[in-house]
């Protein structure tokens, strides 16, 4: 019989003496500790800190209490998708907004390269401040979102949308060419890429989707996203925005009524609604969702048309009332700050002023995020997503 050779791996045995557990446990602990670094396993024992979850306000108020835990967790993959023309752009830009209220760097990829920047400046976004990109093709779009992430400095980035990321071998081939699948695979490899180093640096990624129509489909839905599975697999929040009607004064259309129905959501219970006003120019109507969500708490009165607050009435219709409170800040941040306290959320400490921060809010520490940052490595060189070609690290910041 042959001799067993010296580096011949021993086979796993288990172990059944409790001290003899320990010991062993011990030692792979500490030899994973070794080879990954220190923090690349630990116990979720008692003495291990919890922080709350971190997220941002989507600049609806309905839309935080919809999300359960105030607005859009951190350090995770947002996906919004909805028809043409239902608000998912102008929900990302208001969300971009208050990112910036609090100091945060916002990264907006704009594959549909159809940004309109003096929309975006209206409903609050800090042009100055934001850093746009606008890809020629999706691995490129990628790359850079890639690189971003690593860096470690961005708290937001924002992609619009999935549907354009297209291949490189597509924009270089013919039209009707077959190419099946090229999509998904790139989307699959990039997440994959992507969501260790969303998690480790806390940024905010919000992918923006569009509604195709699958073909034969007798039961159910017919309605699917582009991109293949692989997005639904790896969002925490994905977020169904559709138009339910138009807002009218005489026969002039001033904005949409707008739903949005939390489809899916890791960090607290899933499929509840939200109902506000996107008024044309404007933006998300936050007076608009205080008397509709004021008045279900009772923190508003409502008497046939007419708005009340504190005992006095405040205007006659929404739209006097809306104008009312648009006029008198202090009233509105009071009532906002009395539904967020029934509804168990912090108050609000910025101003009203679209775009505006306040010291207070520039000073308050972000712990967490500086550890993350602390923590992120150094950008290197990144592997190609997809078989094509791609952009280096370096040139992303010239």
């Amino acid at each position: 019989m042959a001799e067993k050779k010296k580096n011949e791996p021993q086979r796993p045995v288990r172990i059944s003496d409790q001290n003899e557990r320990k010991k062993a446990l011990s030692a792979a602990l500490a030899y994973i500790e070794k080879q990954f670094g220190k923090g690349s396993i630990m116990r979720m024992d008692d003495s291990t800190k919890y922080d709350d979850v971190e997220v941002v306000s989507t600049g609806s108020m309905g839309l935080d209490l919809a999300l359960g835990v105030g607005g859009l967790p951190r350090g995770r993959i947002i996906e919004i998708f909805g028809p043409e023309s239902s608000g998912k752009t102008t929900l990302t830009l208001q969300v971009i907004a208050e990112m910036q209220k609090i100091g945060g760097t916002c990264a907006f990829i704009d594959a549909e390269h159809a940004l309109d920047v003096v929309y975006a400046q209206k409903l609050g976004v800090k042009l100055d401040d934001l850093l746009l990109s606008q890809p020629d093709t999706g691995e490129q779009a990628l790359e850079i979102t890639d690189a971003l992430v690593r860096s470690g400095s961005v708290d937001l980035i924002v992609i619009d949308s999935v549907a354009a990321l297209t291949p490189k071998s597509e924009i270089e081939g013919d039209m009707g060419d077959a190419l099946p699948g090229l999509q998904a695979r790139l989307m699959s490899q990039a997440l994959r890429k992507l969501t260790a180093s969303i998690t480790r640096t806390k940024t905010l990624v919000i992918f923006i989707n569009q509604i195709r129509m699958k073909i034969g489909v007798s039961y159910g839905s017919p309605e699917t996203t582009t991109g293949g599975n692989a997005l639904k697999f790896y969002s925490s929040v994905r977020i169904d925005i559709r138009r339910k009607g138009t807002l009218k004064k005489g026969d002039e259309i001033y904005g949409s009524e707008t739903r949005v129905k939390v489809v899916k959501n890791k960090v607290s219970p899933p499929f509840k609604e939200a109902v506000f006003d996107i008024l044309y120019g404007q933006g998300i109507s936050r007076e608009g969702e205080l008397l509709d969500i004021g008045s279900d708490l009772d923190v508003l009165e409502k008497s046939g048309a007419w708005y009340s607050y504190g005992g006095q009435r405040i205007g006659q219709g929404k739209d006097n009332a809306r104008e009312f409170l648009r006029s008198n800040p202090e009233i509105a941040l009071e009532i906002e700050n009395k539904i967020r306290a029934i509804k168990g959320m912090k108050p609000r400490p910025t101003s009203l002023t679209p775009g505006d921060v306040t010291p207070e809010a520039l000073e308050q520490p972000r712990e967490p995020e500086k550890k993350a940052r602390k923590a992120a490595p150094e950008i290197a060189e990144p592997e190609d997503i997809g078989s094509e070609s791609q952009i280096e690290p370096e040139d992303l910041y010239q």
